[in-house]
C-alpha cells in the first residue's frame, strides 16, 4: 500500500518553497540575453539574417528516406 501526501501534509514545505523561488530568480536571470550583452539589438550580422528557407521540408523528407532507407539495408 502507498501513502498519499499533499502539499500541506508535505514536511519540508519551507525549503521546497525557498528552492523553488531561487530556481525562478536564477530562470529570470538567464532568461534575457540582452541584459548580458548591450549591443544586442545592435548586432549588425542579424540585420538581414534568415532563419529557414522556403524548401527547408525537402531537407527533412530527405534526411527521413536516408533514414529510412538505411534502417531497410541493416534489417534485410
Amino acid at each position: 500500500m502507498g501513502v498519499l501526501v499533499t502539499k500541506e501534509e508535505d514536511d519540508n514545505v519551507a525549503l521546497t518553497n525557498k528552492i523553488n523561488a531561487d530556481l525562478r530568480e536564477k530562470m529570470s536571470k538567464t532568461q534575457n540575453p540582452e541584459d548580458d550583452d548591450p549591443n544586442y539589438d545592435d548586432a549588425e550580422y542579424l540585420e538581414n539574417y534568415k532563419k529557414t528557407g522556403r524548401f527547408t521540408w525537402v531537407w527533412f523528407i530527405l534526411i527521413a528516406l536516408a533514414t529510412a532507407s538505411l534502417i531497410y539495408i541493416i534489417l534485410t
